[in-house]
């Protein structure tokens, strides 16, 4: 694959990681306040949120 094609691909699909995430964390802290199980949830958003940033930020070294 080429580098452009990559950087390309691997960005994309971090903002989209990234975006997810983020909503995953905001819908298991109105499930904290709502009394309902967070914890897991809100683990495994911060994780999928953390992977699609590290995507991004790999992503930038096949920019060239």
């Amino acid at each position: 694959m080429k580098s452009s094609t990559r950087w390309f691909v691997q960005s994309v699909a971090g903002l989209l990681l990234t975006g997810t995430g983020l909503c995953l964390t905001v819908d298991a802290g109105f499930a904290r306040f709502a009394g309902e199980e967070w914890f897991w949830y809100g683990t495994f958003a911060l994780i999928v949120f953390q992977a699609g940033l590290c995507l991004v930020i790999d992503g930038v070294r096949f920019r060239k």
